[in-house]
């Protein structure tokens, strides 16, 4: 059973936001996932035509790029909200359930907000200009739309923003919820 940040009508707004959000980042996912069976598809063609044909193709060279761009920018939030993740950790794998929650609040409050703030400010112009001339490939027979791959990093930013929120009000929860439980118990030791 999910315990609940707050109580009365604030409760149910809360856990309907994350639970929309939470919905949006698992089908974002999920969606991205696919693009990986192209990517290799894409790939398979792109060798089959260098080898086997003495052929290439620009495009289709530069879709591998645009693909695996697509899966990892948009299937970040996805990884973290699955906690799929690397973690290398010495200490968190032994972590109560609390103790576990503090860390990924104070990493999430703490890291990667500030980090995304950070990728969204220094990429702001690097995307608007790439949207000023409608940058396309630099490459003859090049795929156009550069700046739309351009702003998949918005996107990402944006996406593992969301997934740090619902991370933040998860772990609130969970350390309420523990709190709670050990001050009841506490009280009723004290009878």
């Amino acid at each position: 059973m999910k315990t609940t940040l707050t109580t009365g009508p604030s409760r149910l707004i809360l856990n309907k936001s994350i639970s929309k959000i939470e919905s949006l980042i698992d089908w974002s996912g999920r969606t991205v996932s696919w693009l990986s069976l192209f990517l290799v598809v894409v790939t398979f063609i792109v060798v089959v035509l260098r080898y086997a044909f003495d052929d290439g193709s620009i495009a289709l060279q530069e879709a591998t790029t645009y693909l695996h761009a697509s899966v990892f920018l948009i299937g970040m939030a996805y990884t973290m909200q699955q906690n799929a993740h690397v973690r290398v950790d010495i200490f968190y794998a032994n972590f109560s359930k609390q103790g576990k929650a503090w860390v990924d609040l104070f990493g999430a409050c703490f890291l990667l907000l500030p980090f995304m703030l950070f990728i969204t400010w220094i990429s702001w112009q690097y995307i608007a200009s790439s949207w000023s001339v409608l940058e396309s490939s630099r490459e003859a027979g090049g795929l156009p739309g550069v700046f739309l791959l351009k702003s998949l990093i918005l996107v990402m930013t944006l996406l593992l923003s969301l997934q740090a929120f619902t991370q933040i009000a998860r772990n609130i929860e969970t350390i309420l919820s523990n709190s709670n439980s050990s001050g009841n118990n506490n009280n009723g030791e004290d009878d």
